[in-house]
């Protein structure tokens, strides 16, 4: 794993990530969330989805001429790989067209027969990620490639991006497992520290060492 994508795992895992009783967009419940626009908006975070994104997209050799998605989870993915490479269009997919002005669903890069990447933030069923694909293809571009940041693997959403995306590939970044023990990792870490003690265990001046034991100068082992 790369340092950019280790690096973004962990501020998923930091930021994105809670266990809970959750309901998910698709009626079902959960007992975990991730929210990737608190990562994606992030400032270090929009730099390392752009390496991210954008090392896989050219490792794969997809030749791609834009990048875009569904609002809004693509969004910060779309601008972030966009400006990152200096040479990717990006384009936003709405979720319907307008009602007023020039109509048009696709917002941005729009050349026809133009080489694609379809982005989402997590997949779950799929279903925001084959929109954006059947509006793409509609609109004429060419489908090279789907990625999204993060797959929920047990809500078998791969399997409808797949057919949509068919013959393009599917990949995703990260599943949610993934996050899951970098979470529980990170948590562990941070109880290890709280429970060490900051004060001498003897006389309550402040520590500086603590192993085997929280002591002071005076007192230190």
């Amino acid at each position: 794993m790369s340092s950019a994508r280790q690096e973004l795992l962990r501020l998923l895992a930091h930021k994105s990530f809670k266990l809970g009783e959750f309901k998910l967009s698709s009626g079902a419940t959960s007992d975990y969330y991730i929210d990737c626009r608190l990562t994606t908006l992030d400032a270090r975070g929009s730099q390392l989805t752009g390496q991210v994104f954008l090392e896989e997209i050219r490792q794969r050799g997809w030749k791609a001429q834009a990048i875009g998605g569904l609002t809004m989870g693509a969004d910060p993915i779309v601008v972030a790989v966009s400006v990152t490479s200096g040479d990717l269009s990006g384009f936003l997919v709405r979720k319907a067209e307008k009602q007023h002005g020039t109509g048009q669903r696709i917002e941005g890069f729009r050349e026809k027969r133009a080489r694609v990447v379809i982005v989402d933030d997590v997949c779950t069923t799929g279903a925001s990620t084959v929109q954006a694909i059947e509006a793409a293809r509609e609109f004429g571009f060419e489908l090279v490639g789907a990625m999204c940041l993060v797959e929920r693997k047990e809500a078998g959403g791969r399997s409808n991006v797949e057919k949509a995306a068919a013959p393009a590939p599917f990949v995703a970044i990260f599943n949610a497992d993934d996050i899951r023990q970098e979470h529980v990792l990170q948590t562990d870490e941070t109880t290890e520290m709280q429970a060490i003690s900051t004060s001498c265990e003897i006389c309550g001046r402040p520590a500086v060492t603590y192993h085997p034991r929280s002591r002071c100068e005076a007192h230190k082992i």
